[in-house]
């Protein structure tokens, strides 16, 4: 991650002239000599689901809202108008007798009673809250439709200033059919104004009836992938550094009851045969994340999944006791791992390559359901072992994650999560410093500190690095750790999950302080955790240390969750020379309140400095309200 350079000086480790400070030194004591553990290479990683609009208004760079038609009630076509120009006259609904496909059996039928090329009748989408429409860019599209004649014509498709009623991109289709086909189009804009306040029409100019459905606009995404992800999103989390993705979600998962969970065989393949799902946040989700999407955005980021499979409970109590009746869904899960990691010669290797992956993905963690503890039955001792020996029989490298403490066997791994304010986060950094070692690994799969909303405040930040430095302290046994949820929609409607790290709308996104937090910390993170203590410090004053030998590099994480300012003095043995210089990374603010938000997007930003490293103990003052890190270089 880039941080905003400052000039060179002294400021940092010495103690800043001009500055009374009537807190009493702190002493940090670092001794490179001893080496406790090694740091996990995979401790920061990614958590996301289907909330907040993440992936369908949010990561997924489609553009068309409702594309599949299938949002429709008392109100009318959620996100469907009808468009009569000039002297046109039509009527559009929503005909639940034909589709598409198999999957898609439903579509929007549009009679036109009167038009002409001239005065052309049809219906346009509003998107998600808006289109982002930008000069001198190509969007690719499609739809699906039929006619009642040959003799219809083609689809005019444009893309249209809520405001102006400008035309800022067209095309044409070829002529429809009696058959359902599918027709592609491009859209090409001049030298617009970059907005989102757009929308996307599509009309024809002739009497008589079509049906639609799947209406499809994608802008240019990351890596230029067909059905791919909005590129400032992916900017943004490659910029964290993470190690892995956990998908595709916790809830999301499991769903609302059993047949709405993910079901992981109806999210691969061509749209038109995904049927799409309700998810667990009461809007329905167009599967256009699949689960080969989901490998990919892994392959782009060049990290690993950790996959989720589902383990027979949803959300609302119904789950399937161990034995014959879970079988299947064990045979699934054994389905979908082939699908992820097996070679072509596999069954469903074979479908990876034929959906255009030849490749088989990296697998670590195969994680059993989630949040297992909310089953009141008590059946997850049942079901987890279940899973277990099945899986193991035909991978027996592969690390099998928990959800839950279990009595009667040992997992490989257990997942915790911690949904907390930065107070609590303060008094729990020592969590893990006295757990027993021999026991299982831990994932903590899902943490926040809850403060600030849509996205998180410095207050928030300030309670996410003091438990960034206890997880590092404790990088022996926690081998992986992911916030929760990542991503939120800020358009009224759009937040369900309050205290998010990134925050966007239909055009531009912004970070959090919290997201700069984490990006800081596991961009600076070292192979080894040497031997370190720090006392004489108040409350709220927290720290981590790391270093990498191979880098010659040393990280110390300073975190000061106080309205003062913090001395610091840093006594550093086991290394006989530091370079003359090191850098100092800061992300401070004035008040915990203070935040990034989509108008404001940098109001707090990580500022860098290089500053002079000087002969003997170091001395340091970490500002009110801050979160540093101190990289200093050994020769």
């Amino acid at each position: 991650m880039k941080f905003a350079p400052t000039t060179t000086g002294t400021l940092g480790l010495l103690l800043l002239a001009g500055i009374a400070c009537a807190q009493q030194p702190a002493t940090l004591n670092i001794d490179l000599s001893k080496p406790l553990h090694p740091v996990s290479p995979t401790l920061y990683g990614l958590m996301t689901e289907e909330i907040n609009y993440s992936y369908d208004g949010g990561l997924y760079a489609e553009m068309v809202r409702n594309r599949a038609v299938r949002q429709h009630g008392w109100e009318g076509l959620a996100n469907w108008r009808l468009v009569e120009l000039g002297h046109s006259a039509a009527s559009l609904a929503f005909d639940p007798t034909t589709g598409p496909s198999d999957a898609l059996q439903s579509s929007l039928k549009l009679e036109v009673k009167q038009a002409d090329p001239a005065n052309q009748a049809g219906l346009l989408n509003n998107g998600w809250w808006g289109m982002a429409v930008r000069a001198n860019t190509e969007y690719k599209g499609s739809f699906y439709a039929k006619a009642d004649s040959n003799d219809l014509g083609p689809v005019s498709v444009s893309l249209v200033g809520d405001n102006s009623g400008d035309q800022l991109a067209a095309a044409t289709s070829a002529p429809l059919t009696t058959e359902w086909k599918r027709y592609d189009f491009t859209l090409k804009t001049g030298n617009v104004a970059t907005s989102a306040e757009n929308h996307l029409r599509l009309s024809v100019g002739h009497q008589g009836t079509l049906w639609i459905d799947l209406v499809s606009l994608f802008p240019p995404t990351y890596h230029d992938r067909a059905n791919g992800n909005r590129p400032d999103l992916m900017e943004k989390m490659a910029a964290m550094k993470p190690a892995f993705l956990r998908l595709p979600g916790g809830n999301y998962l499991e769903g609302d009851d059993i047949q709405d969970r993910y079901d992981w065989k109806k999210t691969i393949g061509p749209l038109v045969d995904r049927p799409t799902h309700p998810s667990p946040w009461n809007y329905q989700s167009s599967d256009g994340m699949g689960l080969l999407e989901f490998l990919e955005w892994c392959e782009d980021l060049k990290i690993q999944p950790v996959l989720a499979v589902y383990a027979g409970y949803s959300l609302r109590g119904a789950h399937i006791e161990p034995g014959p009746y879970l079988e299947p869904f064990v045979d699934d899960a054994l389905d979908e791992i082939e699908f992820v990691s097996g070679d072509t010669s596999t069954k469903w290797g074979a479908v990876r390559a034929k959906l255009g992956h030849p490749a088989p993905f990296p697998l670590t963690y195969v994680e059993i359901g989630n949040e297992d503890n909310f089953d009141r039955s008590g059946s997850y001792e049942g079901r987890y072992a279940q899973f277990y020996k099945a899986i193991k029989a035909k991978y027996p490298s592969l690390q099998l994650i928990a959800t839950m403490p279990l009595k009667r066997m040992k997992p490989d791994v257990i997942d915790d999560h911690y949904y907390k304010q930065a107070t609590d986060f303060f008094k729990m950094t020592d969590h893990y410093d006295t757990i027993d070692r021999n026991g299982p690994k831990i994932f903590v799969g899902e943490w926040a500190t809850r403060e600030g909303a849509p996205a998180t405040n410095l207050g928030a930040a300030l309670g996410d690095a003091a438990w960034m430095t206890g997880m590092e302290r404790n990088s022996d046994l926690i081998v992986l750790a992911s916030y929760a949820p990542l991503f939120v929609n800020v358009n009224p409607g759009g937040m369900q999950w309050e205290s998010d790290l990134i925050g966007y709308d239909a055009l531009t996104s912004y970070g959090s302080p919290g997201y700069y937090a984490q990006a800081m910390f596991a961009n600076h993170l070292g192979t080894s955790v040497p031997a370190s203590s720090l006392t004489g410090a108040p409350d709220r004053v927290f720290y981590s240390v790391t270093n990498d030998p191979a880098k010659h590099t040393v990280d110390i994480k300073l975190v000061n969750a106080n309205s003062v300012p913090q001395p610091v003095e840093i006594h550093l043995d086991g290394e006989s020379k530091l370079a003359k210089s090191a850098i100092l990374i800061s992300l401070e603010g004035h008040t915990t309140a203070e935040t990034n938000t989509i108008d404001h997007p940098t109001r707090i930003v990580p500022k860098m400095t290089e500053i002079k490293v000087p002969t003997g103990n170091l001395t340091h003052v970490v500002p009110p309200y801050s979160i540093q890190i101190i990289e200093l270089k050994t020769e």
